[in-house]
């Protein structure tokens, strides 16, 4: 029984291939069920019979039964890695016609049924606890299978035979701990792959003795590879790589996770050297022992490719030189040495044929390639991730390098220092990738000249200075992650089509940056500060203008950053109206609107006679202020009349000889102007006293009524008076029908008043005089609370008219007024 002993590595390779599946599979008629991790002991009852992909992976399942998946007919994809399941019937699967992805591997699977099964086109059972490969006769049938996984601890070539004749485009072998004690050499010869992954048992020596060279792989990975000082291991292992030699159709070899010793790890790549291999990576290597200097033959390789990757190394004297030496003067178009803590690189002796070097995630500095004149045709150079410091020696170096076209020198410590002038770079440079440093405003003065594509974002760049020198073949700019305050000008980048300039410190974006990067094609300014003001409006109203997949992350990542009542606010909802934005126009605005309700006041002032209500409440007030003035006994005197009577000089007749006859025969007190006005008050102080003293006003209407001014003044404050009294104190008799049209316009409140209130009619048949005066009687017979005391009474007819002339002279009556009683 082989033990499983997997690692973090092996579960990446299923974690990627279950992801690729999934996204190659994802379409909106798929049903998805994903139960993993979540302690599943079975399969579980509650599933959809809509579910074309489940996954129980990572549980506790120890079994398989066909009533757990029976109803299941569109299942597509099935993964079941990472469980306890033993023992595996191939037949419950047979109501699954539609299964095409099956993945059991990271099980205990020890022995599975062979029987009729579907045609699957992914099947992985590695990482199990099988002796012998779990190929049955009936795999043979599966036309359409691209990959298969499988475990065995030991190789048979009879165990391949029913699989010879399909083509599977990848397979993947896990070796068990006990491999090799019961091991075919020519048990890989019938595998008819594209691509072959052997992993062998980590921590153990390598004893494997087939020969892969007989497979038809064109790729071959080898994982976990150990062989080290005193141990035969290495003999295996070069056994192996010297059978490659014979195999033409390998072109791409893969070597992860390798402990060996460092004169083994040059004796691989010479092996490797002389195959017809043309890419060759390894990763992941252990190195141990001291290095013995030997002479490497870089005569007839087919190698163009060789990326080696995270080497560590436990010897602390390493003729470094000779290392140096040896990489640098390889004859193949690209080399990536990452991750190994490398500190330098020298110049290769003669012309160089590298096309690519990648010497990424290193200790190298600014003396790597100092003076070089050997890497003309260099056309990619990637040192990101080093600790390189002075932008001014990378210029330097690239000098030299005719035909370099593509430099990424990002995530180092990189400055620029302005007074050193040295910026002439090599002109054959298209695309530079300076991100992640530290470099001001003054290195956009030292850029290459025919630049396309530039990277400068996550720098401290504060602004583009000018005058600069126009980068007109500039194409794609990268400037996020700094601190820019506005748009760069495309007057200086004539050519940009591609901006990304987000997480800066732009808060008022110019209006006119489209209009003057007409070529723009792309642009990214999410994240940035924006002030939401009406400086901002314009630039809104042209993002709104352009389409969607012109501007970037919009809307969501374009939102205010003040003020601090629209901060968080998105663009797209920030609307200001241009009358609060366009002050010329907003005085404007507010001009014709002061005009406009000027005009309206004015109008309504005159139509609605105001001068005349508004001298009447001038007069209300002056009396009202004399009174608070006079002393307290005065102003709580009690009410002395009855009733106060207006009418017009026209209706005296009447008034004298119907209406106060009738009223005063019962004892009715009746306030007159003629016989109680106060002699040296004014006429609109008197009609306000004889109102206020009066417990009703009795107005007697009529046409002649409404032609009196004075009527009108007595009809005013009469009406003020009840409602600053609060109670109903007005009567009103109509003794001759009034027109409508007869009424002057200004007399609203006697419209009013005969619209919304009873009136007394003046009956002309005599008979009912009677009812009509005893209605008027009780409607103002009340007995009056005090007496007022005797008052002096001037008999008003006494006095001559020369003598009202005289007083109305000096202003104490109006002698208009007086004339219209008919004295």
């Amino acid at each position: 029984m082989m033990k499983t002993n997997s690692s973090i590595f092996h579960f990446a390779i299923i974690v990627m291939l279950i992801f690729e599946i999934r996204i190659q599979l994802s379409d909106e008629s798929e049903f998805l069920v994903n139960r993993s991790n979540t302690g599943l002991f079975h399969v579980p009852k509650d599933l959809s019979l809509k579910t074309t992909i489940l996954d129980i992976s990572q549980n506790y399942i120890s079994e398989l039964q066909t009533s757990d998946i029976l109803s299941l007919s569109k299942l597509r994809i099935l993964i079941v890695s990472h469980n306890r399941i033993q023992y595996l019937d191939i037949s419950v699967f047979k109501f699954n016609q539609e299964l095409e992805y099956l993945d059991l591997s990271h099980n205990e699977l020890g022995k599975i049924s062979c029987h009729p099964t579907v045609d699957l086109k992914h099947l992985d059972l590695s990482f199990n606890a099988f002796d012998d490969l779990p190929i049955c006769k009936e795999f043979g049938n599966m036309s359409h299978l691209e990959f298969l996984g499988l475990s065995a601890t030991q190789l048979q070539k009879s165990s391949v035979f029913p699989i010879a004749p399909l083509h599977i485009s990848k397979v993947l072998l896990v070796l068990g701990d006990a491999y090799g004690e019961k091991e075919d050499a020519e048990s890989l010869r019938d595998l008819n792959t594209e691509s072959l992954h052997i992993v062998f048992p980590r921590r153990k020596e390598f004893r494997f003795t087939s020969d892969v060279s007989v497979s038809t792989a064109v790729s071959l990975e080898l994982s976990n590879i150990k062989c080290v000082l005193d141990d035969n291991g290495c003999s295996y292992f070069q056994n192996v790589l010297s059978k490659l030699q014979k195999n033409s159709r390998l072109s791409t070899l893969t070597l992860n996770n390798i402990e060996t010793t460092w004169n083994f790890f040059i004796t691989i790549l010479q092996l490797v050297w002389h195959t017809s291999t043309e890419y060759f990576s390894i990763s992941n290597v252990k190195l141990q022992d001291y290095l013995t200097l030997s002479y490497f033959d870089y005569s007839n390789t087919s190698l163009k490719a060789l990326s080696i990757h995270h080497v560590v190394s436990d010897v602390f004297t390493l003729p470094q030189s000779y290392v140096y030496r040896l990489f640098s003067n390889m004859n193949i178009h690209n080399f990536t040495v990452s991750g190994t803590h490398m500190i330098h690189m020298v110049c290769p002796f003669q012309i160089s044929p590298f096309l690519y070097l990648d010497f990424s995630n290193n200790l190298l500095t600014d003396m790597v390639f100092k003076n070089c004149g050997n890497l003309a045709k260099l056309e990619t150079l990637n040192l990101q991730m080093n600790q390189l410091k002075e932008l001014a020696s990378i210029v330097n170096m690239t000098k030299e390098m005719k035909s370099l076209q593509q430099l990424d020198i990002s995530q180092n410590s990189l400055r620029h220092d302005e007074n050193e002038g040295n910026c002439a770079w090599t002109k054959s440079l298209l695309s530079l990738n300076i991100s992640s440093n530290i470099l001001a405003d003054s290195v956009i003065r030292c850029l290459p000249p025919k630049v396309k594509v530039l990277d400068l974002h996550d720098n401290r760049i504060r602004s583009i200075p000018k005058p600069i020198t126009k980068l007109e073949a500039l194409q794609e700019l990268n400037v996020a992650s700094n601190s820019l305050a506005h748009l760069p000008d495309c007057d200086t980048f004539s050519s940009l089509s591609v901006l990304i300039i987000d997480s800066n410190s732009i808060s008022n974006p110019s209006a006119d940056f489209f209009q003057s990067c007409q070529k723009i094609g792309s642009i990214r300014a999410g994240n940035n500060p924006f002030q939401c003001t009406c400086e901002l409006r314009e630039f809104v109203q042209s993002l709104g203008q352009v389409s969607s997949e012109v501007v970037e992350g919009w809307p969501d990542s374009y939102k205010c950053g003040y003020p601090e009542n629209y901060k968080g606010t998105p663009l797209k909802d920030f609307h200001m109206s241009q009358l609060s934005c366009n002050t010329t126009l907003l005085l404007v605005t507010i001009g014709i609107t002061v005009l406009v309700l000027t005009l309206t006041v004015t109008a309504l002032y005159i139509y609605f006679d105001l001068p005349w209500y508004l001298r009447m409440v001038c007069q209300w007030t002056q009396t009202r202020r004399r009174a608070r003035n006079t002393p307290l006994e005065e102003l709580q005197r009690t009410l002395q009349f009855h009733a106060f009577i207006s009418y017009s000089g026209h209706d005296s007749a009447w008034v004298k000889n119907e209406l106060l006859p009738n009223l005063e025969k019962e004892d009715i007190r009746i306030c007159l102007h003629e016989g109680n006005f106060v002699p040296g008050k004014s006429i609109v102080e008197n009609i306000i006293n004889c109102i206020e003293r009066s417990y009703k006003s009795i107005f007697v209407l009529s046409p002649n009524f409404v032609q009196s001014e004075w009527c009108h003044y007595e009809l005013y404050f009469a009406h003020h008076n009840l409602f600053h009294e609060a109670f109903d104190n007005l009567i009103l008799i109509l003794l001759e029908p009034i027109p409508q049209y007869s009424i002057p316009s200004s007399y609203h409140k006697l419209k009013n008043l005969m619209a919304q209130r009873t009136y007394l009619e003046w009956p002309k048949e005599k008979s009912k005089h009677g009812l009509f005066w005893a209605n008027l009687r009780a409607s103002i017979n009340i007995k009056l609370m005090e007496q007022a005391k005797k008052r002096d009474h001037i008999d008003l007819k006494q006095f001559p008219c020369c003598f009202w002339k005289t007083v109305a002279a000096f202003g104490g009556f109006n002698s208009d007024y007086f004339a219209s009683t008919q004295i």
